[in-house]
């Protein structure tokens, strides 16, 4: 009984120490004793192993047992394990040490330096009768698994030869509830054991197989809720359980590892695969340890693992097998996270693989990585190599895109068209190359039959921006007709295009529509300066080099549409109108008809100089004459032809010229929409106090819309401020302030700036004001 209660005691010690450093290992506990190295479930060979004595091959043992478990025997077996409370183990003689074979003798497994045993003191009592029955199983992992217990237990303990010879007793009932335990059936071993105390008082199931008991069905729990994705359960189940945290249930590291993961402790998550590479030895499950945690695990944490690889004899690293794949997936998440910065080994092994694999899917990957990068040339090269092997709309759409990063949308379009109903993704892309194609500046020389057909893709899909690159592309052909049909069409389909309600409205101008002119002046009245203040733009320009009534307000520039820069993307047609024009239908390149649209050829007049309404090289003019061409083709619209020729205007010696040349470049660019450049123009000659004024509040002005329109209101909220400091602020961007503070939930001064603004007669100011008074008190509006 004494030794009974040793053995118990020695059991309990250890595993309240196992238990303590599990916890503190994972975090699963709240010790404040630093954490020590997790017990690893592999040899450990101690300082102090006996003389002559090498390592236990557990594997030969098995191997032996396997062939002896499989012969056929000509007498069975019915002897069952014997147990340390009824009859205690024989001790090991030195006959059972010299029959063994010297590799078979096993030095004891430790987690921590044992205490040292009393000089004489009685040998304890082993209970070998687990270690002999998985043996007689042929149940190598469990055989392997009890000896490294009963080592860490008994350090100076021997495991025998043959665990077969280990004596046995009769108690058939014992033996058959570890057969019930091996065979994973643990509600009918729990009912067994309770049947027999029922049936014998007194008796007692061994410790170990209580304790196993409990170990595997928390390992069954714990799996069964990581199958069912209860991952705070899984932490639990491990947290109360430590003694399943070792390198011999590596399924159990693997399933905590995600369920901390999963449950947002990324470090935690992390720090299970680290325990695993710095303490478990199987090649296999390193491996898959490493590949399960990239399918988790962000890049950098990625890196960490794999710094901690083991390199081989033939100097080969130990997940070379797996780096491709990993490659191409840390490839795939910087695509995801343009701000991502992955290390060139990665990006240079894949161009490796793509090289010499060819495989579309590798080109594809470098080539939106390169995208993304603002790498176009790149990106064409690889997209080029993926549509090489395989034309599929992914490739496509890539090339597309890289095309019109180049300003090449015509090729665009035609690598585009086959693929533009494939998806959303590309139909967006397909209009985007259709509306930069239209926008080129000179315009593109296109045949009938691409004019056709995206005549009929826009009318089709009731694309605006196309619409109305397509109107002013007929105004560059002087067909004005035309050109007032399409702006016609992109506002039916969209009402509140401003953009295209100028262009109709300079059409209407030239075309001596005034009544037209008026209609359009008195729906966009409050809206746009620019309409408010349309003049003819058929006026010669004046003798000086400017304009007589050139207007200085900030204009909305009509752009090329920006396509989608990754496959994700989406762009969503807007709204249709019924909406009907004034007009009576002419014979035109494409005929508008109410309330739908219909396509049809005719041939194209001849182009007719009118102004600079044709194209010329504007570096071969002097630089008055340059000059005056810039803002000629300010005045139709033109404003990045009117970069070029004020361009040619600075390189002239006369300082007025030059003046005038840099004021008028930076106008051009703040109707294209680029207040950087325009800024830049700006400096290249020397402006007045009042232009250098007038530039500062137009460049503070375009960036305020630029931000709102982006979503960043307190960004807008310092341009309007730094623009205050310069000019008193206008009601339109007083509104502009009130709706910033609504967005950013500060009621009382948009109400505040919203009230100033209406009482002046705004009616946009009112329309905010209604909604801030909607969004403070909904009951009362309701």
């Amino acid at each position: 009984m004494a030794i009974s209660a040793a053995v118990v005691v020695a059991t309990l010690v250890t595993g309240l120490k196992d238990r303590r450093a599990l916890q503190e290992k994972f975090g699963l506990g709240s010790g404040a004793n630093p954490a020590p190295e997790l017990l690893m479930m592999g040899r450990i060979k101690p300082a102090d192993a006996p003389a002559g004595s090498s390592e236990f091959n557990a594997e030969t043992v098995a191997d032996k047992i396997e062939a002896i478990t499989s012969a056929p025997a000509s007498t069975p077996d019915t002897r069952e394990p014997d147990t340390a409370a009824e009859q205690p183990a024989a001790p090991q003689s030195d006959m059972a040490q010299t029959d063994a074979p010297p590799d078979q003798v096993s030095p004891p497994m430790v987690s921590e330096p044992p205490a040292p045993q009393q000089a004489g003191g009685p040998p304890p009592a082993i209970d070998e009768s687990a270690l002999r029955y998985f043996a007689s199983r042929g149940d190598k992992v469990r055989l392997q698994a009890e000896i490294s217990r009963l080592q860490a237990l008994y350090p100076n303990w021997v495991p025998p030869a043959d665990p077969l010879a280990v004596p046995q007793n009769g108690d058939k009932q014992l033996e058959a509830m570890w057969r019930l335990y091996s065979d994973g059936r643990y509600a009918e071993l729990r009912k067994a054991i309770a049947d027999r105390q029922a049936t014998n008082v007194g008796w007692q199931p061994p410790a170990d197989l209580i304790d196993r008991l409990g170990v595997a069905e928390a390992r069954s729990r714990l799996i069964n809720a990581s199958d069912l994705k209860q991952y705070a359960t899984v932490v639990d189940i491990a947290a109360a359980t430590p003694s399943l945290l070792t390198c011999g249930e590596i399924d159990v590291l693997w399933r905590v590892a995600e369920a901390f993961i999963r449950t947002e402790r990324a470090q935690r998550g992390q720090d299970a695969y680290t325990y695993i590479l710095k303490n478990c030895t199987d090649p296999a499950e390193r491996q898959a340890t490493v590949e399960k945690a990239s399918t988790l695990l962000d890049y950098q944490p990625m890196q960490v693992l794999l710094a901690m690889e083991k390199p081989a004899i033939d100097g080969s690293r130990e997940f070379d097998a797996i780096r491709d794949n990993l490659a191409r997936r840390f490839v795939a998440e910087s695509n995801d996270d343009p701000k991502l910065t992955i290390a060139p080994d990665h990006i240079a092994r894949l161009e490796r693989l793509a090289a010499n694999q060819g495989l579309a899917s590798d080109a594809l990957l470098l080539g939106w990585h390169q995208l993304r990068r603002n790498n176009p040339p790149d990106a064409e090269k690889w997209f080029r190599a993926a549509r090489a092997k395989e034309d599929t709309a992914a490739a496509s759409q890539g090339l597309a895109l890289a095309l019109i990063a180049r300003k090449a949308p015509q090729e665009a379009e035609d690598v585009m068209f086959r693929w533009r109903a494939d998806s959303d993704d590309a139909t967006a892309t397909y209009l985007a190359a259709t509306a930069n194609l239209m926008a080129l500046q000179p315009p593109a020389d296109l045949t009938e039959d691409v004019l056709h057909r995206i005549a009929a893709e826009v009318i089709a899909r009731k694309h605006v921006p196309t619409a109305q690159q397509f109107g002013w592309y007929a105004r560059s052909l002087n067909q004005f007709q035309t050109a007032a049909r399409w702006f016609e069409a992109a506002l039916a389909w969209k009402p509140d295009d401003e953009p295209s309600a100028y262009g109709l409205a300079v059409t209407r101008e030239q075309l001596n529509d005034r009544k037209g002119v008026f209609d359009l002046q008195r729906a966009w009245a409050g809206r746009s300066a620019r309409i408010a203040n349309l003049r003819d733009t058929s006026l010669p320009v004046s003798n000086a080099g400017t304009p007589a009534k050139q207007p200085l307000a900030l204009q909305q520039p009509v752009q090329p549409e920006e396509p989608p820069q990754h496959p994700t993307a989406r762009t969503e047609p807007p709204p249709a109108d019924p909406r009907a024009g004034r007009q009576p239908e002419p014979e035109v390149a494409v005929r508008a008809a109410r309330p739908a649209m219909q396509a049809v050829t005719v041939e194209r007049g001849p182009r007719q100089a009118r102004g600079c309404s044709t194209t010329i090289d504007a570096g071969r003019l002097r630089p008055g004459e340059a000059l005056s061409r810039g803002w000629c083709l300010m005045d139709i619209n033109r404003p990045m032809e009117a970069v070029s020729a004020f361009e040619t205007a600075l390189q002239s010696p006369a300082r007025k010229i030059r003046e005038d040349a840099a004021y008028g470049q930076s106008l051009a660019y703040l109707r294209a929409g680029l207040s950087s450049n325009a800024a830049v123009a700006a400096t290249k000659a020397p402006q007045s106090r009042q232009r250098a004024a007038e530039l500062q509040v137009a460049i503070l002005g375009d960036r305020a819309l630029s931000a709102f329109d982006a979503g960043r209101y307190r960004e807008t909220l310092i341009y309007l401020d730094q623009r205050a400091q310069l000019q008193q602020e206008r009601i339109d961007l007083m509104v502009l302030r009130g709706y910033c503070y609504l967005n950013l939930k500060m009621y009382d001064d948009a109400m505040r700036i919203l009230e100033a603004a209406a009482a002046t007669g705004n009616r946009d100011a009112a329309r905010g004001l209604a909604d801030v008074r909607n969004v403070i008190h909904p009951e009362v509006n309701n």
